[in-house]
């Protein structure tokens, strides 16, 4: 349990950071989660549509709409129309967003990969697959 109680305790300072960034920047914490999910597609080379962002999110079409209007008028994402199907629209996270977070978000980062260091890399590896299997084992757990 000792674990557990630690990832717990990891999970609420990442929470308590990420709410400390959305009221500095003026965002909901759904909007900080959005920006998480498209930089993470982005390194992935991911298409983030509207619909696949909503399913990330658990919103309705309504409520991704209004999610995505608020970041455009931000000039944190911008929409583009695909250019293998004109029809569709993908998300794309603008420097001013990513900007926005290293300038917060930098400092942690830089403390998390200092911490790895002091590690093996055999270590760190076996941290890397304990992470992985936790959260395999909780995506969409009780849902």
């Amino acid at each position: 349990m000792r674990l557990v109680h630690l990832l717990r305790a990891v999970t609420v300072e990442f929470d308590l950071l990420g709410a400390e960034f959305a009221a500095r920047n003026g965002l909901h914490p759904t909007d900080v989660r959005a920006l998480i999910h498209l930089l993470d597609a982005a390194r992935t080379d991911t298409r983030a549509t509207p619909g696949w962002l909503g399913e990330q999110l658990r919103l309705n079409s309504a409520g991704t709409t209004a999610l995505v209007d608020r970041l455009e008028r931000l000039g944190l994402v911008r929409r583009n129309r695909d250019t293998a199907d004109r029809r569709r629209v993908l998300l794309e996270v603008q420097e001013k967003a990513t900007e926005l977070g290293w300038s917060f978000f930098g400092p942690v980062i830089g403390g998390v990969v200092a911490a790895a260091e002091g590690f093996e890399a055999e270590e760190v590896e076996t941290v890397r697959r304990f992470l992985t299997a936790v959260l395999d084992s909780t995506e969409g757990a009780g849902l």
